[in-house]
């Protein structure tokens, strides 16, 4: 396995990669009405364009597994950590989390994931991250913010 910055003709597979790796979170809530799902290619090269991509990727250059981050006031937003089914419960989550903490040495970490997801809070609380908050979306999504300082 091969951890390293994507490059912007990445991006779609990327993004073929989220909505293939989200379903599971979409099976949670019974629908495919979630923000992952929606995505736009422009949306991701935009965060592209204002953060840091990693890709992960296998002895065949395939990408199997993905995260994005941006700094803000010392504050590093990290999102959309992904890893294709086919390879989960492998430790890969874990090692895109800490590579993508290595680019932004020094900093708070902070991330978000639904009460629903107990793989991700689990995996989340396992690297370090405690929970700050919870914030009601609707009657069925609430989120979890996590920070690791």
């Amino acid at each position: 396995m091969r951890i390293e910055k994507a490059r912007i003709e990445d991006l779609d597979t990327i993004l073929k990669l989220q909505y293939l790796a989200y379903q599971s979170e979409a099976d949670l809530f019974g629908t495919r009405d979630i923000p992952p799902l929606k995505q736009t290619l422009d949306e991701v090269t935009e965060e592209y364009n204002n953060g840091t991509i990693l890709k992960m990727t296998d002895d065949n250059d395939n990408i199997i597994g993905s995260v994005r981050a941006r700094e803000d006031g010392g504050t590093v937003y990290i999102g959309k950590l992904m890893v294709h089914p086919d390879h989960q419960k492998k430790g890969y989550g874990s090692l895109l989390l800490s590579r993508i903490e290595e680019c932004f040495p020094g900093k708070r970490y902070e991330l978000f994931t639904s009460t629903r997801s107990v793989d991700n809070i689990r995996l989340y609380k396992k690297m370090g991250y405690e929970e700050y908050k919870q914030e009601p979306v609707s009657d069925e999504l609430v989120f979890v913010y996590m920070q690791k300082c």
